[in-house]
């Protein structure tokens, strides 16, 4: 069979990246422009009433100017990553440094371009805030230093996980969302206060965890920041005092969790600092080991990787039978 001359295997065209950065395509001279979507809601026809503009509005206006900051923030991250490769490599520290800086810009890069305004997990409003907080997987602001969004691991989001209806945290509203290729296709939103029912809120028969578990169920693990519950939430953020034991039955969460917490105490604990200590993670054989990216927490896929009870002992395998057998759950 003979390929098509505009594959992307044999285009000698330049490439074209999206305004975002997560996709590139090859041009064609005679190609139009493609329509960019008016909105980044996409919803399906029974959730219609979710698209009320009194319900999207706000999220409509916040997403533009996430986009906006990204294009920028990439533009930056891509020049100063080309400055730092460029740059003498020196020796001893300044080699260390510079080593370090080039995998920090490239790390955010990559997961700006992966995930672009899917970063944003949700929103949470505040009681006596008139503006909503925004939620996402890594931190974000404008070119002004306006807050777009919170890292999930900051103290500041820590409500939108850790909030119940017996226990609000100060929360009027919260609101999560379901992305699929770049738009939302749902959202959920829960309310903890009289307030937050005033035109501010679609209400559901089910949460978004709920809904998640209806989900279809593949061979990897799925990513589950965005619904992580409140006593999930608290064995995340615990004191790093001592060993902490996360136990459950099977498929109840405890790699998801264990993986987040490490994520979290890299963010939070100076101790895990890169320049003074770190991370690993070991399971009983190595395929235990999640290799999604959006499984598996970014910073802990870039600190630590797997480490098989095999590696651990002196002779291998042969001295450590666990190794080589499979968990029956």
């Amino acid at each position: 069979m003979r390929q098509d001359p505009w594959s992307a295997a044999e285009s000698p065209l330049p490439r074209a990246a999206d305004p975002l950065g997560a996709h590139s395509v090859p041009t064609r001279p005679t190609a139009q422009p493609t329509a960019q979507p008016t909105t980044v809601f996409d919803l399906p026809e029974h959730l219609a009433a979710k698209a009320d503009p009194a319900l999207v509005a706000a999220d409509e206006r916040h997403f533009t100017r996430m986009a906006d900051s990204l294009q920028q923030t990439l533009e930056d991250l891509t020049a100063r990553l080309d400055a730092a490769r460029r740059a003498p490599a020196g020796t001893g520290q300044e080699a260390m440094d510079r080593d370090l800086e080039v995998h920090r810009l490239t790390a955010r890069l990559r997961a700006l371009r992966r995930f672009s305004l899917e970063l944003c997990l949700g929103r949470v409003v505040l009681d006596g805030e008139p503006e909503p907080v925004y939620v996402g997987r890594l931190g974000l602001t404008d070119a002004d230093g306006g807050r777009l969004l919170v890292d999930w691991r900051s103290p500041a989001a820590e409500p939108f996980f850790a909030a119940t209806h017996a226990d609000p945290r100060g929360l009027v509203s919260r609101r999560r969302y379901r992305w699929t290729r770049g738009r939302i296709t749902d959202y959920w939103d829960e309310v903890f206060t009289p307030d937050g029912l005033e035109g501010h809120a679609a209400l559901d028969d089910q949460s978004a965890f709920i809904a998640s578990l209806g989900a279809s169920r593949s061979p990897r693990m799925r990513d589950v920041l965005a619904t992580i519950q409140a006593d999930q939430d608290a064995i995340v953020r615990a004191p790093s005092r001592g060993a902490t034991v996360v136990d459950g039955g099977p498929g109840t969460g405890k790699t998801v969790v264990a993986l987040h917490r490490a994520a979290y105490l890299l963010h939070a604990d100076p101790r895990l600092d890169q320049r003074r200590g770190g991370s690993s993670s070991s399971g009983r054989t190595s395929p235990t080991w999640p290799t999604s990216p959006t499984s598996c927490p970014a910073s802990v896929r870039r600190a630590c990787g797997p480490a098989p009870c095999g590696t651990w002992c002196p002779r291998g395998r042969r001295r450590c039978p666990s190794a080589t057998r499979r968990s029956p759950g």
